[in-house]
């Protein structure tokens, strides 16, 4: 297969990773949000480096588990059969280094081993009494950190008795073999030139996930190199209690100086609503790192119609599990019966292991099949109901997930310690209830329940700081109109104002992050005005704009019915966007600030100039993404108005994406509105249309009979 064939399929941002030059853009961090299809992404970056002449032994690709491993590797070989890329775990790659020979000496007697490693398990006991004949405390270290350097030296000359039956037997440990393969780059200069020369690429997958010892490996293998290519979730770090160490993320781009930065945004798993909750727990996350998820994939569910539905995520409160489980076999038989699910499609998701047993008791009774339980012929059930602790469910995804015991001292768990300790152990079950809730694809269902027993006692719970707060309505508001638009324009102007007074502290606080915090600052205010405006907005296909390349100039086109189209807009394609507006905009307090911050481009309709504005943008090698609406004025009812060509032609001149939507109502939401109560609003997101591509397949394409003509069909269709 060529280039272009490993790249179909991806949308922009993934195929901006995998097509990253490490030689102009340094080491690239991909920060893979849940369900965004970052296994893809590394797989088809192996397949197109080796597809455009890397020879596959210079490949090396890191991961967590052997399956992972094998997985990806079944991936590559699909289309290079044989491709003999390095995919291992580290502790694989640190015992095949350790066994190589290396200018006629093996690297394991490099570093003080007389016989090769044999990796096995070492009772902790054993280990115990060790330290305590070498009057060591236990506490000072576990087994596993035997040949860290990082002691102190008396402490380290103590532990050389120990290390030595290590290096005369060869017995180690799996983490020896990482802190040998550290000895081994860093302190001998031919062992190291050795394997740079082996591995020019390398590959790391759950980035978020490795140790301190396990980033020095991958620092050792890279040296001052800049080919290093590694995949993470930040927000799915849920292994700290194993030595796993989130920093690596949150500094990544402090270590590699000249790295570039890639978010994965685009959810491929589960529907809109589940995502607003995901994206919810992360609120206040530093900007930096932040992610926003959106529904890329408008069938998921194998295109059952309960996907489709996008239901909002459910909170059951229950007094007791016996409550709480009657509810939920009654659900699992009404959603198998309504949707023909399998009963393979529902999960029970758990904090600890121990909650288990009670579902599948409970379940058992109920002569529901068990996922994982043995039938009657000695086969394993395999389509049955899963019941998974929150760390075994990384990774899987389900249909219909119940997220049981969101509850203080369960999801979170207890935290003790240090404040600082607590706080850590806080970040971490924020981090795991947010691994939860992305498991469920279609349909999920928060369970609270105020009484159980728990560690031998009945216990009574408190509901979980994690479970959403329901948004406060503003009330039923019963005024004139004239009165309630009043209200609203004070409102909305107030809470721009309120705004630019923060800014000079902003800039500040946020220095280099400014555009990412106009970015939330803009979604922000869309759904106050939504709120202010009493509108019930619904939105449809918005997994149409994972289709959308915004690194190219893009061109938003809709029709225009009220000035709430603006923040209905923003809300749409969940982008700061700016727009083509008539110069007595430019005039409002407070608005035109806002206007010119998001790239707003002020025309004065006698005398023209906006295209000459955008065409300056794009001499400058800035990619103009605007809202144009091609009629030109409001509309003064729902109807279309004819178009005008302007912004057609000037989709032409930049080899433009053109992304049509059409609202639906926000006339009456504001220019003709007769009361204050709640109005209902839908915009549609159409299928773009990519001006440089048909341009290749037809040189005469023209604005007005072609670009105006298809938009126009689109809108009238969606009506």
């Amino acid at each position: 297969m060529d280039a272009e064939g490993i790249l179909r399929g991806l949308n922009a941002d993934q195929r901006a990773a995998v097509l990253h030059d490490h030689e102009k853009n340094a080491q690239l961090l991909i920060l893979a949000g849940a369900g965004s299809g970052k296994t893809s992404v590394l797989t088809k970056r192996i397949q197109y480096r080796i597809a455009m002449g890397v020879n596959p032994e210079n490949i090396l690709a890191l991961t967590f588990t052997a399956k992972a491993a094998s997985e990806m590797r079944e991936r590559v070989q699909k289309l290079f059969p044989g491709a003999p890329v390095r995919l291992c775990t580290f502790h694989s790659l640190a015992l095949y280094m350790l066994k190589q020979n290396i200018g006629g000496k093996f690297a394991y007697e490099m570093v003080g081993l007389k016989k090769p490693p044999v990796p096995q398990d070492s009772p902790a006991e054993d280990f115990v009494e060790n330290l305590v004949r070498q009057k060591i405390p236990a506490k000072e270290l576990d087994r596993e950190r035997l040949f860290d350097d990082a002691f102190p030296s008396s402490l380290s000359s103590r532990l050389d008795k120990l290390r030595v039956s290590v290096l005369e037997t060869g017995q180690v440990v799996f983490e020896d073999l990482i802190y040998l393969a550290i000895r081994l780059l860093e302190n001998h200069e031919e062992a190291r030139a050795y394997f740079h020369r082996q591995w020019t690429e390398i590959l790391v997958d759950e980035y978020q996930d490795i140790n301190p010892s396990q980033y020095r490996m991958v620092k050792a293998l890279l040296g001052d190199r800049k080919s290093l290519f590694v995949v993470g979730d930040d927000d799915q770090a849920i292994y700290g209690f194993r030595g796993a160490d989130i920093g690596n993320i949150n500094r990544f781009c402090d270590d590699f100086k000249e790295s570039t930065l890639i978010r994965l945004e685009w959810n491929y798993r589960s529907t809109s609503n589940i995502l607003h909750l995901a994206n919810a727990i992360f609120e206040n996350k530093p900007l930096r790192l932040r992610k926003v998820l959106r529904a890329g994939n408008p069938n998921g569910s194998g295109g059952n119609p309960l996907f489709r539905e996008n239901r909002e995520p459910e909170v059951w409160v229950s007094e007791n599990p016996i409550e709480e489980m009657m509810k939920i076999i009654c659900k699992i038989k009404e959603l198998r019966e309504a949707y023909d699910l399998a009963w393979k499609n529902f999960a029970i998701l758990v904090r600890y292991n121990r909650q288990r047993a009670y579902y599948e008791e409970v379940l058992r009774d109920a002569e529901l099949p068990v996922a994982g339980d043995e039938t009657s012929d000695g086969e394993e059930v395999e389509d049955g109901i899963h019941i998974e602790t929150v760390h075994a469910s990384k990774g899987l995804q389900y249909a219909v997930v119940f997220y049981a015991g969101i509850a203080e001292g369960l999801t979170p768990g207890e935290c003790t310690g240090s404040a600082k300790q607590r706080k850590k152990q806080l970040d971490e079950e924020r981090r795991l209830y947010y691994v939860g809730v992305t498991r469920a694809e279609a349909y999920l269902i928060l369970l609270y329940c105020k009484q159980r027993f728990w560690k031998g006692r009945l216990r009574n719970y408190r509901k979980s700081r994690f479970l959403p707060r329901k948004d406060t309505l503003i009330p039923e508001l019963k005024m004139p109109v004239i009165l309630f638009k009043i209200y609203v324009v004070v409102v909305v102007l107030s809470y721009m104002f309120i705004h630019i007074l923060a800014l000079p502290f902003v800039r500040i606080a946020h220095r280099g992050q400014m555009g990412l915090w106009i970015d939330k600052k803009i979604q922000s205010f869309g759904r106050f005005c939504m709120k202010v405006l009493r509108i019930d907005l619904s939105i449809e296909d918005q997994a149409i704009l994972s289709k959308v390349d915004w690194t190219r100039p893009v061109f938003v086109m809709g029709n225009h019915n009220s000035y709430a189209d603006i923040p209905i807009i923003f809300l749409a394609i969940e982008r700061t966007i700016g727009f083509i507006a008539k110069t007595e905009l430019h005039m409002i307090p407070f608005l035109n600030f806002w206007m010119k911050e998001i790239g707003c481009v002020f025309v004065n309709r006698e005398k023209g100039g906006g295209a000459a504005l955008i065409r300056e943008a794009m001499a400058h090698g800035r990619a103009p993404r605007l809202f144009i609406f091609p009629e030109g004025t409001r509309g003064k009812d729902e109807n279309m108005v004819p178009f005008k060509s302007g912004g057609f032609r000037l989709a032409l001149e930049a080899e433009a994406t053109i992304l049509p939507v059409f609202i639906k109502g926000s006339g009456f939401a504001w220019e003709h509105r007769k009361d204050a109560k709640r109005k209902k609003v839908s915009v549609k997101v159409l299928e773009p249309l990519d001006v440089k591509a048909m341009l290749a397949e037809n040189a005469k394409l023209d604005a007005r009979k072609d670009l105006m003509r298809i938009v126009r069909e689109r809108m009238e269709a969606a009506v």
